[in-house]
């Protein structure tokens, strides 16, 4: 098929309506990146309206703009995604501030750590389904792989999600994008060239988990390196299916956990309990009121339960990985600074483990 715009918005409205097809597969079939699928829509005005039930609108590039403009609207879904991992939280962008380029969105329910210098495109879509109008926002990094989506549901506040796109719309409203390929991995650095005393040393002298990477950067390992070298104290390499386990125990014993899943572009986390688990097919997922999660289980090669020495003592996560050594996702129990890890939560992880590890009351 030739990529061109009007193929594109061709082909999405038949395969849209086969079988209602997501639009990450849609593009994925036609060989191009979900950027440019949606891209290939901006054009509306132009576009017979039987071509294409999507309509997309060029946002500025005023990425911390637009997310610290999001409250007004109200209750909305973010979604965050990595290619083994999807993460579903509904409620209210509030405390949304950035420094340079790195933002927070910190209202509660909707917990973010965003990375802004990997934004490049970003769209207000508007699609016609058979469930009615859909409405998102979505962003892109260079390559066309979406970092972040937005999409209005039941009590959003409609005409303040008008008056936002309004206010954020691109002057250039012709259909496509470019884009780059994406950034080749950097090579792994040989274990003999690592400062391995010195690396385990900056480990047990941690003091907060957000040094980790600060650790990580220093000594140039990447994070399933890290693991590999790190003292068995500190690491225990579980079954790919601790997982679906922690996630059973956790909604049967009503342990509150974390839910880190992110991308190079987003980090969104849920904090609090969870409940309906259920498996379809390869995917595991988390079905709650206002929490959603789809896991593959089987893009998950290594889990690793991994702890942190903090100033409020050992901080316990389980984490995985694909087959490239990319995290899928990571899961703690929930905790505030100042707090000490839950017991409940250290007992989950203890079920894991060979040699569980006591946790003083």
């Amino acid at each position: 098929m030739s990529n061109t715009h009007q193929a594109i918005r061709q082909a999405f409205s038949r395969m849209r309506s086969e079988g209602r097809a997501r639009h990450r597969d849609i593009a994925e079939k036609l060989a191009i990146s979900e950027g440019e699928l949606i891209a290939a829509h901006a054009d509306f005005t132009h576009t017979p309206v039987d071509e294409s039930p999507l309509q997309a609108t060029r946002l500025q590039a005023s990425w911390s703009d637009i997310i610290e403009s999001l409250e007004p609207l109200g209750e909305v879904m973010a979604l965050t995604r990595n290619a083994s991992c999807v993460h579903e939280k509904q409620g209210v962008y509030r405390k949304a501030s950035h420094n340079a380029h790195v933002g927070l969105v910190l209202g509660g329910e909707i917990d973010l750590r965003v990375f802004y210098q990997q934004w490049a495109h970003g769209f207000a879509v508007k699609e016609v389904t058979p469930d009615g109008t859909q409405r998102s926002l979505q962003f892109f990094d260079a390559s066309g792989t979406a970092i972040h989506k937005i999409f209005a549901k039941a009590p959003t506040d409609l005409a303040a999600w008008a008056a936002l796109v309004t206010r954020f719309t691109h002057a250039d409203q012709l259909a496509g994008i470019t884009t780059q390929a994406p950034a080749a991995a950097t090579p792994e650095t040989p274990d003999g060239d690592i400062d391995v005393a010195g690396f385990r040393q900056a480990w047990a002298s941690l003091r907060d988990t957000h040094e980790f990477f600060g650790v990580l950067r220093k000594f140039g390992v990447s994070r399933t390196q890290a693991l590999r070298l790190a003292e068995p104290r500190f690491v225990q390499k579980v079954e790919v299916a601790s997982a679906h386990q922690v996630l059973d125990d956790a909604a049967q014993e009503g342990v509150a956990i974390m839910v880190f899943v992110g991308n190079p572009g987003m980090i969104q986390i849920h904090s609090g309990p969870v409940k309906k688990i259920a498996v379809m097919g390869p995917w595991l997922n988390v079905l709650d009121q206002g929490f959603n999660l789809h896991l593959r289980e089987d893009h998950i090669v290594d889990a690793w339960v991994v702890r942190k020495p903090t100033t409020d003592g050992m901080v316990t996560s389980l984490e995985l990985f694909d087959a490239q050594g990319e995290t899928i996702a990571m899961f703690f129990g929930e905790r505030k600074p100042g707090k000490p890890e839950l017991c409940e939560w250290r007992g989950l992880i203890d079920k894991l483990l060979q040699e569980p590890v006591s946790c003083a009351t």
